[in-house]
């Protein structure tokens, strides 16, 4: 939804509030529905009441003082005349004779018998509305015809005061409601939100290949127990990763020291073409060993600092181009980043040496979104089939099974990249081009840029 709030405390906040409101508005039409029925019920029973006893007061009243009695009895929502003779009764409906019979019921027993009648007027226009119609809206009247004395009716018209559009009061307390609702929404998203981003924020760290930071154990037990749960893998893995850098630094040393020794051993070797053969396993194995370690470190001890990377591939391109391979490197705009450039270039190279060997040329590029920069390596070679893109970044395997590491290499190199990639927050992708050949995609994440540019 366009206009739905992304956060979770502004959520809470939206949705609490919603409730409130709906919740109140549903309880004031309820009883709003049952005050206009009990309204309409005390309305016509004040209405018959007065008319009864006006017509019994002006009964008692002497003839030459009536009609200013009348006239001194009206209200702004009564109306009292006197009508002598015989008035027209117009024909009552049925609800109108049970009104009549109501008001007969309310007479005394002597005038109970003598004809009345009651007219039910609606909407019609109060003649002198005064402060109780202040805008003359239409208004529910009723009209009684009531005997006083032999000759003499009672006209009483009673206007039945417009209801308020909504009750100010409902409105007021609805409002205080949403407000103490929201504030109490607040401090719940806070107590759950604040945790919650901090949660976030080291995972994000970690998943870039960083320390992450202790998160607060703190807010609800399912937000606690999760930040806990979050601190103790992370104690777990670095721990781990510490453990596998402590072995591949002892592994690493005791591979190097019996390999120093086998070369040396290997001069005293007098077959020429014996000591070139075993010359050429102990490169080979140790190619292997330094890729193997490569590897494992991933994104080792190297800190990060400000690199321009424009510079840096185009100077790994051009250490290539010296060495006579195929390299063209497209300029690019500087691009300031802050990572660990020896892994980096690491990975670049391991790229653009797979598109030489693999595809007999490379042309590398950088290319950038708001998000990240890519740095692009095409090639011309024969591409990779789209089931085995994922399955070249697994260790040792290759494409080429001769396991000839002159054609094959170690099967390590993809590895490596990713790994490298993993570890600065962002990861290598493998694409067939259409026009032919292999388009690999290191993509690194901007959001650590500094203003390395400004500088």
């Amino acid at each position: 939804m366009k206009f739905w709030p992304r956060t979770l405390g502004v959520q809470l906040i939206v949705v609490t509030a919603a409730a409130v409101l709906l919740s109140n508005l549903a309880v004031a039409l309820y009883f709003q529905l049952g005050n206009d029925r009990l309204n309409e019920a005390n309305f016509v029973e004040r209405a018959i009441d007065r008319a009864a006893a006006t017509s019994t007061v002006l009964s008692v009243v002497p003839a030459r003082s009536r009609d200013d009695a009348a006239r001194s009895m009206n209200t702004v929502v009564w109306s009292f005349r006197l009508l002598r003779g015989k008035p027209a009764i117009p024909v009552m409906t049925d609800e109108e004779q049970r009104l009549a019979t109501r008001l007969r019921n309310a007479l005394p027993d002597e005038k109970a018998a003598q004809p009345l009648a009651v007219t039910h007027l609606y909407n019609v226009l109060q003649p002198d509305a005064g402060r109780m119609n202040p805008r003359r809206l239409p208004v529910t009247a009723l009209r009684f015809l009531v005997p006083v004395v032999r000759g003499t009716m009672l006209e009483a018209i009673y206007y039945q005061p417009p209801a308020p559009s909504w009750p100010t009061e409902v409105m007021i307390a609805a409002i205080m409601a949403i407000i103490i609702a929201s504030a109490a929404a607040a401090y719940i998203a806070r107590r759950v939100a604040r945790p919650l981003s901090a949660l976030e924020h080291a995972a994000a760290i970690a998943a870039r290949g960083g320390s992450p930071p202790h998160v607060p154990e703190e807010g609800p037990d399912d937000v606690r127990n999760a930040a806990r749960a979050f601190n103790e893998m992370t104690a777990r893995v670095t721990r781990t990763l510490e453990s596998q850098r402590q072995l591949l630094s002892a592994v690493g040393h005791d591979l190097r020291t019996p390999l120093t020794a086998m070369r040396i051993n290997l001069e005293f070797i007098e077959d020429k073409e014996l000591r070139e053969r075993l010359g050429e396993n102990l490169n080979e194995l140790q190619a292997l060993t330094e890729s193997v370690l490569s590897a494992a470190r991933g994104a080792g001890g190297e800190s990060k600092r400000n690199i321009d990377l424009s510079a840096l591939v185009e100077s790994l391109c051009a250490d290539l181009d010296d060495l006579g391979e195929p390299v063209t490197w497209h300029a690019h705009k500087p691009a300031p980043l802050k990572c660990r450039p020896d892994e980096i270039r690491r990975a670049v190279r391991n790229l653009v040496e797979n598109a030489v060997a693999y595809g007999r040329r490379a042309e590398v590029q950088i290319e950038e979104t708001p998000a990240s920069y890519e740095i692009v390596v095409e090639d011309e070679g024969p591409g990779i089939p789209e089931g085995e893109r994922d399955h070249v970044f697994e260790p040792f395997v290759r494409l080429e099974t001769s396991r000839n590491t002159e054609t094959g290499g170690t099967g390590l190199g993809l590895t490596l990249v990713k790994a490298i990639a993993q570890g600065h927050g962002g990861g290598v992708t493998l694409e067939n081009r259409t026009e032919g050949g292999l388009r690999a995609r290191l993509t690194l994440p901007r959001e650590e840029i500094t203003a390395l540019a400004a500088q």
